[in-house]
């Protein structure tokens, strides 16, 4: 599913910057990392099979981005910490957005984020501790 030859540089730009993103979000605290590389995934597709295979074997990524891709979901614990996450962003946050139209978008686009991920977003068992 590569696109056309002009636009493959674009897709394979694309990916390196999201899997740099994603990386970032590994390392820093309230920093999504899964959803940039899962775009990253994307892009790569689009662009290089070669890059796309060498993501989806990282140990740390590649499960995360095939237990999305084939519609399994998230293990309860990381629902728990994304949402955590979202709550504790939005409250640090809040504060300093300085209009309250925007206040009021930015609460509910948390809260939004907390419904997706708790209501729409599959929770996968955890797999037995010999299988990790």
């Amino acid at each position: 599913m590569t696109a056309p030859r002009p636009f493959r540089a674009l897709w394979l730009l694309a990916g390196f910057v999201l899997t740099g993103l994603g990386f970032l979000g590994l390392i820093l605290p309230l920093m999504p990392g899964t959803v940039f590389f899962v775009l990253a995934a994307a892009c790569f597709a689009r662009s290089s099979p070669r890059f796309e295979t060498w993501l989806l074997n990282l140990p740390a990524v590649g499960p995360l981005v095939r237990d999305y891709r084939a519609g399994r979901g998230m293990p309860a614990r990381a629902k728990l910490i994304a949402v955590l996450s979202i709550i504790v962003a939005v409250l640090l946050t809040l504060p300093r957005i300085p209009v309250l139209p925007g206040r009021l978008v930015w609460l509910l686009l948390g809260l939004y984020g907390i419904w997706y991920v708790t209501r729409r977003v599959p929770t996968r068992a955890e797999p037995p501790a010999g299988e990790r």
